[in-house]
């Protein structure tokens, strides 16, 4: 048995997460080798206990992983280990990330700015437009949207992405040999072709309301932060906002009509410390400052700033010319051979924005 083979064994036995992974891998050394071990010893390990230790010996020998590895050729699905390259950045530090996703699409390094967007599956048409809205010009600024397919709120987002050509990524609380809900076929069809299905769950999984507390948490995971459009106050979005705050992520709240049941969970987010958002603008200054730390400073990387996704082509030509290094703006104008007009406005918003700041003497620097 492979290593991967191993980790899918372990992944599709119930109970069993990457925090148990890691203790299994520090006492044993390989996956592989915990299936080896006697009982006993298996009970003896942190967070383990019988239970544990009989899913691992017993319950994991029922799993038919070669049917699950056929089943994703066929379907042309990804199955990415936790302990695999490819695994996505921001998932590895959550306090419990999935042992393996399974991913229909492609993951791309740029995904990592990412953004959630969620809200009620009921909803008014002031929700649905202000999703699409939210995400169409968040999606052309070079953010990934993130969401989970659901009806309403979730499927106005992703639509926002794609009507802009931009990517997206929804995270399923079902398997992806199941289309959840059924109506959005072509919508997932879509989002493959923009960006990936992904799920945590066995591929034949389906969908149930159990599976979509644990999926919030990789909407949120997978994001730099979480913005809530329309949500009652028992709505499974205020989870996925619980889930960001725990993991240090950001959280956002459109304001909505005090009368409306749909608005109930959002102004009650924004009461309790969520940034009220009334355009993009609120969103890209909260975050300016979280996107540079995903590629510190000296890093070999494509990505060498990720700000630079933000940005227009104008402002992206001047950003990608300032440094810690002060530099004039007639050096910027000389460099970029831009009209003098252009330069200023454009300096002007980057400031707006928290990207840049101005010296003494018309010397500007990255903020």
């Amino acid at each position: 048995m492979t290593e991967f083979e191993a980790i899918l064994r372990l992944h599709m036995t119930k109970g069993i997460g990457a925090r148990t992974y890691q203790t299994l891998v520090e006492r044993f050394g390989s996956i592989a080798a915990v299936f080896q071990a006697v009982k006993p010893e298996l009970e003896k390990l942190p967070g383990i206990g019988e239970k544990i230790a009989s899913a691992i010996l017993e319950e994991s020998q029922r799993v038919d992983i070669h049917q699950e590895i056929d089943l994703a050729e066929k379907n042309n699905i990804k199955i990415i280990p936790y302990t695999s390259a490819d695994y996505p950045q921001h998932l590895k530090n959550l306090y419990d990330p999935p042992l393996v996703l399974y991913v229909k699409g492609n993951l791309l390094e740029t995904d990592l700015i990412a953004f959630a967007i969620v809200g009620s599956r009921r909803c008014t048409y002031y929700g649905l437009s202000q999703a699409e809205r939210f995400a169409r010009q968040l999606a052309q600024k070079g953010f990934c949207i993130i969401s989970g397919m659901a009806r309403g709120i979730d499927t106005a987002a992703h639509k926002g992405a794609i009507s802009s050509n931009g990517r997206t990524i929804a995270v399923l609380g079902c398997g992806l040999g199941t289309v959840y809900p059924k109506e959005n076929a072509v919508l997932s069809e879509n989002i493959i072709q923009h960006g990936a299905l992904i799920s945590e769950f066995p591929i034949n999984t389906p969908p149930d309301y159990r599976n979509f507390p644990p999926r919030n948490r990789i909407i949120s995971g997978l994001s730099l932060g979480v913005l809530v459009i329309e949500s009652t106050l028992k709505s499974g979005s205020l989870i996925t906002a619980q889930w960001a705050l725990e993991q240090g992520k950001e959280v956002f709240a459109l304001p909505g009509n005090v009368d409306s049941l749909y608005s109930q969970g959002t102004n009650k987010l924004i009461k309790e410390g969520a940034k009220l958002t009334e355009d993009i603008t609120d969103i890209i200054q909260e975050l300016g400052s979280v996107a540079d730390t995903l590629c510190p400073a000296g890093e070999d990387s494509a990505l060498k700033d990720p700000r630079d996704l933000l940005l227009n082509s104008h402002e992206k030509k001047i950003f990608s010319l300032l440094s810690s290094v002060p530099i004039y703006i007639d050096e910027i104008i000389q460099s970029t051979k831009l009209p003098t007009s252009i330069v200023s406005s454009t300096l002007m918003i980057l400031e707006i924005k928290k990207l840049v700041k101005q010296l003494s003497g018309k010397r500007f620097v990255k903020a």
